[in-house]
């Protein structure tokens, strides 16, 4: 503990930070501006300030809350230490919402915290996942606690955020809470908000919520079934409404509703007619992000809602267009013979279309990814195509499996971001083949040639956004060619400290690294402006085309049974052709059906 305060209240000080990875040279991956806002981050925030105004610590202790996100502001130990030490009072150090690959940064960060004395609490998945999956903690959380550091596991509602406080304040912080077998419910808990400052620092000034956690599938590769549970616990319509209208009270207009599937909150339709509501009666100009499966579009009235509410961009769980690979991953909820009805719907109705896409399940090669790529690309009318390798995050059945067969995973858990490989492919592929799959993938999808089409199909929607699609797919574009990190890991003007690099790295000399770093950000830029401006002629010509209007392709036209079932979406694998043959019957069956009905009704009428 530091030193008491001079004279006044008791001080308590709770530090969070929601710490970033590191790059493959051992810098923070951080930015001017970063993309997505953190939500753990709100929510510890929004419970601490709850925390305080019922004065959890007692009466008269001024609680004081600095919050971190260092995605997009540097993280200064030495300085925080410094400002604890000046204000007087005690502390509590939270690293939330720490998943697999921030954990080695976590623990780099927590270091000096511990050694100035000032406690130090770890939450979020990967702790939480591996309390959940496996039967001991791997060695990486072992030494955690040989340093000193306490584990948070689960979440924070229900006061239980409150005992943590307590207890670091009288200076008896416990090593672990576990909370993975009692989740919470989010009913009345304080609605997730960060600082105006926190979300100027995001693209497009984006806040998060969170309405609902949990998932009820079963996908083998996911942690959220694992940590969040399989049944959706969900905020009230009251609860959305007190977010929306605190944030917009602090100008904060654009949401990114953070639930790994909205489609299975069952109270969908009353949360987006309180938006409805607030956006046509009360002229509220706010905007949305949301998350939803693959079967969405069968929900009745859902995408006309969420329209109307003020979706405009939608993240899809497609993960690959092989049922047998879907099935491989225990993905059955995805039929490939929704997947184009889906898609058009969602652009129809003026959406920008993510689609998540995992390479590297047993039946995949080199070959085939390339093949599909390029099915996707001529037959689905998705705007943005995402690529993460096939990987066992820890809190998943996959990185179970393997830990208990003890096949080899890669022991940095800094890797663990989707977007290195850690493992051996269970299939063909060499550790190369993979690893090249794996750049081929987004190469073959983001060329200027598709990218082209990308702009024309949206040119030719009458409720498509034409310049918010080309800076989307520049975002995603320009991480790939010049910044080295996933694109969801992207954001504007790369930021690196030579203090800051990874502890097992050793501290470059000044007259190597700013060198490099000015001249990467120059050189980067230059790259940058060539881009955007080749594709804005793309976007120029596409407005200005004489057949703007009446531009198809085989992706965004509605064909006819006949040509439906001629795509090679449904050829190209045995899988394909299953799923096909599956949906033939189906619609027989329907068709019967209809027809009986209609017999009826005709009976019924003449009688």
């Amino acid at each position: 503990m530091v030193k008491a305060s001079a004279a006044g209240p008791p001080i308590f000080h709770f530090v969070m930070i929601k710490p970033t990875h590191y790059d493959d040279d051992g810098y923070p991956i951080q930015w001017l501006r970063s993309a997505i806002p953190s939500n753990t981050l709100a929510c510890l925030n929004a419970l601490a300030e709850d925390a305080r105004k019922r004065e959890v610590l007692g009466s008269g202790v001024d609680i004081r809350l600095h919050t971190y996100d260092e995605t997009n502001r540097r993280v200064r130990p030495d300085k925080i230490i410094r400002m604890i030490e000046e204000a007087g009072g005690r502390a509590l150090i939270g690293l939330v919402g720490v998943q697999s690959n921030q954990f080695p940064r976590a623990v780099d960060l927590a270091r000096p915290f511990l050694e100035a004395g000032l406690p130090v609490c770890v939450g979020g998945f990967h702790v939480s996942g591996c309390l959940a999956m496996l039967p001991e903690l791997p060695e990486d959380i072992r030494a955690a606690q040989e340093l000193g550091i306490s584990l948070f596991a689960g979440e924070a509602e229900e006061g239980r955020l409150d005992v943590v406080l307590r207890d670091a304040f009288e200076g008896q912080l416990a090593p672990l809470y576990n909370h993975m077998n009692d989740l919470p419910s989010l009913i009345g808990e304080p609605p997730p908000i960060l600082p105006r400052k926190h979300v100027a620092r995001t693209s497009g000034s984006l806040s998060s919520i969170d309405l609902g956690r949990g998932c009820p599938y079963q996908c083998s590769f996911c942690t959220i079934i694992n940590v969040q549970g399989r049944k959706s616990r969900i905020r009230s319509v009251d609860d959305l409404e007190r977010i929306v209208r605190e944030n917009y009270a602090d100008g904060i207009k654009r949401f990114f509703i953070t639930d790994d599937n909205f489609a299975r909150n069952k109270d969908w339709e009353p949360l987006f007619d309180k938006l409805i509501e607030m956006r046509q009666g009360e002229g509220m100009n706010i905007g949305f992000t949301i998350q939803v499966d693959t079967l969405c579009h069968k929900i009745p009235n859902f995408i006309e809602k969420a329209s109307q509410a003020g979706v405009r961009r939608v993240f899809i769980g497609l993960e690959n267009i092989n049922p047998d690979n879907l099935i491989a991953a225990k993905k059955r909820q995805n039929k490939i013979t929704d997947y184009r009805e889906m898609l058009q719907k969602w652009r129809n109705h003026g959406a920008i279309t993510y689609a998540g896409y995992i390479i590297g399940f047993p039946s995949d090669t080199k070959e085939t990814i390339a093949r599909d790529i390029e099915i996707i690309k001529r037959e689905l009318p998705v705007d943005i195509l995402e690529f993460f390798f096939l990987t066992p995050l820890p809190g998943s059945e996959d990185h179970k499996k393997l830990w208990e067969k003890g096949v080899w995973m890669d022991p940095d858990m800094n890797k663990y971001d989707l977007n290195h490989r850690v493992a051996h492919h269970s299939g063909g592929m060499s550790d190369t083949e993979w690893e090249e799959a794996y750049k081929l993938a987004w190469n073959t999808f983001y060329t200027p040639e598709h990218i082209e089409t990308i702009i024309k199909r949206v040119c030719a929607n009458k409720l498509g956004r034409p310049g918010t699609t080309l800076t989307t797919i520049l975002w995603f574009y320009l991480m790939i060619l010049y910044e080295g990190v996933h694109p969801l890991e992207g954001g504007a003007l790369r930021r690196k400290f030579r203090r800051d690099r990874r502890s097992s790295m050793r501290r470059e000399n000044p007259l190597v690294f700013y060198p490099r770093y000015f001249g990467e950000t120059v050189s980067k830029a230059v790259g940058y402006f060539r881009v955007y401006r080749r594709t804005k002629k793309m976007l120029d010509a596409a407005l200005k085309a004489p057949d703007r209007w009446t531009y198809t392709d085989l992706a965004i036209a509605p064909p006819e049974a006949d040509e439906f079932e001629a795509l090679d979406l449904y050829h190209a694998t045995t899988g394909g052709e299953e799923a096909l043959a599956r949906k033939r019957s189906g619609d027989e069956i329907r068709a019967r059906v209809a027809g009986k009905a209609g017999a009826v009704e005709r009976v019924a009428a003449a009688e």
